[in-house]
């Protein structure tokens, strides 16, 4: 029998408000329809295939009543590459502006890139970064 390994090509995440979670992600440029802020499953397909799911509390739990969600701090996070460092330091304010928790200010990181994190509506942590110059 041959080996098969799975292909890994999706990202879910919980979110308890659609529309809130939906608009988060505009803002970082992701192409989601308006119509999609009622829907309660939505996808989108990213360049090179990987395909990123909402999908709400409700829809989660009509299948599995017992789901609960993580408590304490995220254990895995989306990071958004960004042109430069000061685009990092723009979409971060723009964000906080917007009503979103900051998390992480931009800071320039041993690694060598600049970087900040902020989270989405559901408490996920979203990494922004670019390399330094």
């Amino acid at each position: 029998m041959p080996d098969m390994a799975p292909t890994f090509n999706v990202i879910g995440i919980a979110v308890a408000d659609m529309a809130r979670a939906l608009a988060f992600y505009r803002r970082l440029g992701l192409s989601v329809p308006a119509e999609a802020d009622n829907e309660p499953h939505v996808e989108v397909t990213l360049p090179g295939g990987l395909r990123l799911c909402w999908d709400t509390v409700d829809t989660i739990r009509s299948f599995d009543p017992e789901w609960t969600p993580a408590t304490g701090g995220p254990r895995m996070s989306l990071a958004f590459a960004c042109a430069g460092p000061a685009e990092v330091d723009q979409v971060y304010a723009q964000l906080v502006d917007a009503g979103y928790a900051g998390h992480l200010k931009p800071w320039d990181a041993f690694w060598g890139q600049r970087y900040a994190v902020v989270h989405d509506p559901d408490g996920n942590a979203v990494d922004l970064y670019a390399p330094l110059a």
